[in-house]
């Protein structure tokens, strides 16, 4: 008997999308739109109209500590279908109904076996390599201001 293990083609293709769908979650409303327009986008419809409510947003001391509420964000979500029966769902911080919408028809497009490497390379790569890009930016401004309590010299007092 042998055991099942994460790599398989249903956790894989769910993974792939979960990191998708935080790829287009983490993007500006203006990149996910530039992104859209390069689409011919499919008739759908509305499962879930854009809609704005809050989530609350959980904590830990440390990274490791137990858990604790830290507050409430506010969060659009949105559900289509398409005419070829694949459902997209989206949630992206913030009021931007637009985005949300975009998110969820381009959630609903990657699940179609026939455009999804074209949603991969046209949309979430772009994505994805300006996110990292704007991480490492980050990254190295930090980094900059790093002091190295180790390397400092003590006096004699």
């Amino acid at each position: 008997m042998t055991e099942a293990t994460s790599t398989t083609p249903i956790d894989g293709a769910a993974g792939i999308r979960q990191k998708n769908m935080a790829t287009l979650a983490a993007a500006s409303p203006e990149a996910v739109a530039e992104r859209f327009e390069t689409l011919s986008p499919p008739s759908y419809e509305l499962v879930r109209q854009p809609e704005t409510g809050l989530v609350m947003v959980r904590g830990r001391m440390g990274g490791t500590g137990r858990p604790f509420n830290l507050g409430e964000v506010t969060v659009t979500r949105c559900v289509v279908r398409l005419d070829t029966g694949e459902t997209g769902s989206a949630y992206a911080l913030g009021r931007n109904k637009t985005k949300a919408l975009q998110s969820a028809v381009i959630d609903a497009l990657w699940q179609r076996s026939e455009v999804r490497a074209q949603i991969e390379t046209d949309i979430i790569a772009p994505l994805a390599d300006a996110q990292s890009g704007e991480k490492e930016s980050v990254r190295s401004e930090t980094e900059a201001t790093k002091v190295n309590f180790f390397t400092m010299v003590r006096g004699d007092n």
